[in-house]
């Protein structure tokens, strides 16, 4: 796999069956981990339809679909969180899966392997049909600059990767055994 793009659903804070066909991986409300249906290595190509992940237009193909189950009725402009804004535990718990990829993968972390789907058309150059997401995370009064903000969460990804796995442990007891479980689970699938 080549890269990681990161979503938000649209919609509530557990993950729908639609989310499921859509994403590989999806953060709940609570920071909880949850597999879509279809493995990260469906999306490895050629891609068969209906067999993959399809979460942004015309850049599947060794993309890891990534999404945190939130912001259902959200609003751009002018900007409202909607019923279910991004969650603290949601943020968090994507830095520490975000590292956990990048690691198996052997992914870096640079604008062009890890980034969010508003990134895409300007980072990329793939048209996305102006895709928001992520744009605003807790604590931000408004959308900021996709770049900007897929910069912050980046940066996360690598002072985490700089730290050693207890602290994040320690926080969360089982979470990264759980990672760990579901995609080695994503992988066996996949055979």
């Amino acid at each position: 796999m080549k890269r990681i793009i990161i979503h938000w659903t649209g919609g509530p804070h557990k993950p729908t069956g639609l989310d499921k066909e859509h994403y590989h991986l999806i953060l709940d409300g609570s920071g909880e981990l949850h597999s879509g249906l279809h493995p990260v290595r469906a999306n490895a190509g050629p891609l068969k339809p209906g067999a993959y992940a399809a979460h942004t237009l015309n850049c599947n193909t060794g993309s890891i679909g990534v999404a945190l189950a939130a912001m259902a009725g959200a609003q751009e402009r002018p900007f409202k969180p909607g019923s279910a804004p991004i969650t603290a535990a949601q943020e968090a718990a994507l830095t520490h899966l975000l590292v956990a990829l990048c690691d198996q993968y052997q992914i870096p972390v640079t604008r062009e392997t890890v980034l969010t789907h508003a990134e895409v058309q300007p980072t990329l150059g793939i048209a996305q049909r102006g895709k928001w997401d992520i744009t605003w995370l807790p604590g931000m009064t408004q959308p900021g600059d996709p770049l900007a903000v897929g910069d912050l969460i980046r940066e996360r990804v690598r002072t985490a990767r700089r730290t050693t796995a207890a602290p994040a442990a320690a926080t969360q007891p089982g979470w990264l055994a759980r990672i760990v479980e579901i995609i080695s689970n994503l992988l066996w699938r996949s055979k």
